[in-house]
């Protein structure tokens, strides 16, 4: 056996490359310490391609197909060294296989929010979050550019650095758009175009496009969306005027239910239930030709006003709700004095009566507290 044919026992002969990961996007064909032989089979598959990398000098880029890598069909091997000497002296090449296919449903969001002047709100902030796709186009710059020596590179080690890119071209062409937000939502797809466009020019310098850009959310600050809502539900109330009787009315029924002082619900209940009936009798009334149109009733007078109900604080706990005129009773026998904290809704915190405007009535037909005894 010559020492050729000992050599080209030892060669690598088939090259290709398998993976089934889907966030691998280069892979360097190890050669587990032998050196590729000469005539050996490459083939590159549909969405990937290779580059052979010789002594540390990008050769050459292979596209999908079948290769014998020889001097007769390859013009680039008669270049590069020993090719076409037999092998007499050994050389080091490499071939990495870079993925060319899509890179899909990959997160970008926006860490902090975006500042914008909008022509309804003024100065505002949100926030958007989305998908976006990438793929590589130019496998010998993304190698040099981004890979390097790197024998397996994933998407994550680049993801990080598109997602800034992507964010940083959104606020600009967010902030300079000009449109409200208000009808962002409908304008997503023109927008997701437009940073599509203003991202490529830069990672096309590192042998990448982005096929797709989508906008799947943009958000206001949580105390805009509840004056949004606000405005909204005013928007929806019509009659303000019959809103407010309505609002009233199921104040007093609340307040009824709520109990505490008997009497209290008793009354306003009975308040109500003589008004409806005040107002059925006089629908129900025979005119002279008839029973009296329900159009000519009398007008019910406005619904009396909601008197406060108070929760008071002693020795740790909770007492309530009190009617003003219970406290007032109260007041009298001891129970309630000036330094007894208060609160009822709507007030912000407990608040001791005396400092309460409408409960320090109830100490001023009370005599102050006695002066100290004389020693």
């Amino acid at each position: 056996m010559s020492i050729l044919d000992f050599l080209s026992g030892q060669f690598i002969d088939v090259i290709h490359w398998v993976d089934d990961r889907r966030d691998t996007m280069v892979s360097r064909f190890e050669r587990q310490g032998h050196e590729i032989k000469y005539g050996a089979k490459l083939t590159v598959r549909e969405g990937q391609a290779a580059v052979f990398v010789h002594e540390g000098q990008l050769a050459d880029v292979f596209t999908p197909g079948l290769y014998f890598l020889e001097t007769n069909n390859m013009p680039v091997m008669t270049s590069l060294q020993h090719w076409d000497h037999g092998f007499k002296s050994p050389f080091k090449s490499e071939i990495y296989f870079v993925n060319t296919t899509r890179f899909n449903d990959l997160k970008w969001g926006t860490k902090n929010p975006i500042m914008l002047r909008d022509p309804e709100f003024g100065p505002t902030r949100i926030r958007a979050f989305g998908t976006y796709s990438v793929r590589v186009t130019d496998p010998a710059r993304f190698l040099s550019e981004i890979v390097g020596t790197d024998g397996e590179f994933t998407m994550d080690e680049i993801s990080f650095q598109i997602r800034n890119i992507i964010v940083q071209e959104f606020s600009r062409v967010i902030a300079g758009s000009g449109i409200p937000v208000l009808d962002m939502a409908a304008n997503t797809a023109e927008l997701g175009k437009g940073i599509a466009t203003a991202i490529s020019g830069t990672i096309a310098e590192y042998g990448l496009t982005l096929p797709e850009l989508y906008i799947e959310n943009i958000s206001l600050p949580p105390a805009v969306e509840a004056a949004l809502d606000k405005r909204t539900s005013m928007g929806l109330v019509g009659d303000l005027g019959k809103f407010t009787q309505y609002s009233a009315a199921e104040a007093m029924t609340a307040a009824a239910q709520a109990g505490g002082d008997s009497g209290m619900g008793a009354g306003l209940g009975a308040g109500m239930g003589m008004a409806m009936g005040a107002q059925m009798a006089q629908a129900a009334q025979p005119g002279p030709w008839g029973p009296r149109p329900v159009a000519q009733a009398a007008p019910v007078p406005p619904p009396p006003p909601v008197e406060h109900v108070w929760h008071i604080a002693e020795n740790g706990q909770t007492k309530g709700p009190f009617s003003k005129a219970a406290l007032g009773r109260m007041a009298t026998d001891g129970v309630l004095t000036r330094e007894t904290y208060v609160w009822t809704p709507g007030q912000d915190g407990w608040m001791r009566a005396e400092d309460v405007t409408e409960l320090a009535q109830l100490f001023t037909i009370l005599p102050p507290p006695p002066p100290p005894p004389m020693g």
